[in-house]
């Protein structure tokens, strides 16, 4: 498979520019925290799916549009990229450096709710996210119990994150078909919004991200880098210029 190895804040992605199948997944993802999988590229817009490391696909990753906007910034030196996923898309600006602000799009809270005695609050960033307000050193036994709860038939990130002062909060993340992960950018979102703080710096144990919520969209700003490479594979489709 013909890839390369990138990091944002900790979470590691292999950028793929062939087709993937949960198999193939599975046998190339390595240590990585997951795959994107460019389907089509153009100078300055790109559409990928995200793959996780147990070959199920996810709707969004902030950390994952981020790195494949880089990716793609750094081949056709586009100062703003498009990244679509699905049918959404996600507008990156190039800020010199490893640092890509993103427009994430809507992001949407719920009401407060309770299962197994843990209280959390939904959160909808394109993907599924259940925020619970507390000490992120329980997250080894909030996060698995949470994703796989009957409540979220389609399973479910999740954060356990706490105040730190008037904008910074501290976090901990659980994805939902790779476990703990360094950082997530979607998950920076979902913990500023159920907080209600914005702007704010986010901090995982992997780094921090900043985070801006306007008109109830999420803007994500953070670092992308490449680490490694590794290839081999088929080339992509091109989009209409």
């Amino acid at each position: 498979m013909r890839s390369s190895r990138w990091q944002a804040q900790g979470n590691v992605y292999l950028v793929a520019e062939e087709r993937l199948t949960p198999e193939t997944v599975r046998a190339e993802v390595g240590d990585a925290d997951g795959i994107l999988e460019v389907l089509a590229r153009g100078e300055d817009a790109l559409e990928i799916a995200i793959w996780n490391t147990d070959g199920s696909r996810a709707e969004m990753s902030g950390n994952g549009t981020r790195i494949a906007a880089r990716w793609l910034a750094e081949q056709t030196g586009a100062e703003e990229v498009t990244v679509r996923v699905g049918p959404r898309e996600v507008r990156a600006r190039m800020l010199g450096g490893d640092l890509v602000e993103q427009d994430l799009g809507p992001v949407e809270v719920g009401e407060p709710e309770e299962v197994e005695g843990i209280r959390f609050k939904p959160v909808d960033v394109g993907n599924p996210h259940a925020v619970v307000e507390g000490d992120p050193a329980e997250l080894p036994r909030i996060g698995p119990l949470l994703e796989t709860h009957p409540r979220f038939p389609e399973r479910t990130n999740v954060q356990v994150a706490r105040r730190l002062g008037e904008h910074e909060l501290e976090a901990r993340v659980w994805e939902r078909g790779v476990g703990e992960t360094g950082s997530s950018g979607s998950s920076a979102v979902a913990v500023a919004a159920a907080l209600g703080v914005s702007p704010a710096i986010v901090r995982f144990p992997g780094g921090e991200l900043t985070v801006r919520i306007e008109d109830g969209r999420a803007l994500l700003t953070g670092p992308a880098e490449r680490v490694a490479a590794r290839q081999t594979g088929n080339r992509t489709e091109r989009l209409p210029e």
